[in-house]
């Protein structure tokens, strides 16, 4: 006798894989929604792919519900149970974080069971068997977690052994190709999907080496010093204090429109130069370094240097230029 709903929340990247996973189960008549996780650390790349999780659930015809993985989530990146990738990529522990997110959503939606897109051997950390089972057992979902597109690899859930889902139309794919993948979804007709590809900043090592940073060395940082770890050049100028500039236009007017104190803005006066923020001691020698930092990165070649300062009041700083090692406080 089945005792689970005929409804499953589907986890819906908006990459081929989940799109697929989708598809299939929809093909047997189950009601589906999806569940779309957007992140402080998503590349250009990984916010493209959240609006491709939009475009794909409207061709699939399903609801898209959308949760953000906000100051919750960095705790888990900031301590993970299961460690990191090679950077600081905790591809376990950010699975389980979404499936316990998954599984109460659930509750709410009077969902049965839960659909995923991995593929066995896919990825190097999450998706191998062992990794699998200890994600499925940690997030509270053994058994109720369905992978159409590896389900013959594993021991059938408990949607298959009910007969919720037919699991002989459900798929063996293994290991990193995608060659089965893309005759699929040219058999189904689907377009909305994105290519694969990483979009994940905590595997990129510029970008780890500046939460590193920020997490030795700010033990009171908030969203917004993580957010702007996406932008710009950034320099440690000592223990308590950082500085942020753009690398171009687009990034300048980001830092100028989105900082807040206690960040101060740093304005070239008398040039054209990089915007900067800077977070920390506002003393003289700071704000002389920032100012020669800054002052590096723009073709100016007079001997002071002048900033407009956003404190209290707008205030301008005239320094002596002199040579500083950016390679030495560059993060």
């Amino acid at each position: 006798m089945t005792t689970l709903n005929k409804k499953a929340i589907a986890l819906l990247s908006g990459g081929l894989d989940s799109v697929l996973a989708v598809k299939l189960i929809i093909d047997q008549e189950i009601k589906v929604v999806a569940l779309h996780f957007t992140s402080p650390f998503s590349s250009k790349r990984d916010k493209i792919k959240g609006l491709q999780a939009e475009r794909a659930a409207r061709e699939l015809g399903i609801r898209l519900i959308l949760i953000h993985k906000g100051m919750e989530y960095v705790d888990v990146v900031k301590t993970p149970k299961h460690g990191y990738g090679k950077n600081m990529n905790p591809c376990i522990d950010c699975r389980c974080f979404m499936l316990k997110k998954t599984k109460e959503l659930m509750a709410k939606e009077d969902a049965g069971f839960v659909v995923t897109g991995e593929v066995l051997g896919q990825r190097p950390m999450s998706q191998r068997r062992d990794a699998i089972h200890i994600i499925e057992r940690e997030s509270g979902l053994t058994g109720l977690i369905v992978r159409p597109l590896s389900a013959r690899h594993f021991q059938p859930s408990i949607p298959e052994t009910e007969g919720i889902i037919d699991r002989s139309r459900l798929l063996n794919i293994s290991g990193r190709s995608r060659e089965t993948q893309y005759k699929l979804v040219k058999l189904f007709n689907l377009n909305e999907y994105s290519s694969p590809g990483g979009g994940c900043l905590l595997t990129d090592e510029a970008f780890s080496r500046k939460l590193r940073d920020l997490f030795f060395y700010d033990k009171n940082f908030n969203m917004q010093d993580v957010e702007f770890l996406s932008i710009g050049r950034h320099f440690r100028l000592s223990s308590d204090t950082k500085l942020i500039i753009g690398r171009n236009e687009t990034e300048n007017e980001r830092l100028a429109a989105h900082w807040q104190k206690p960040y101060l803005l740093l304005c070239p006066s008398d040039f054209s130069g990089p915007v900067g923020i800077i977070k920390g001691a506002y003393t003289g020698e700071n704000i002389a370094v920032s100012a020669n930092i800054i002052g590096s990165y723009a073709k100016y070649n007079s001997n002071r240097i002048t900033l407009e300062i956003n404190n209290k009041e707008p205030e301008k700083h005239i320094v002596n230029r002199f040579d500083v090692d950016i390679d030495k406080l560059k993060i």
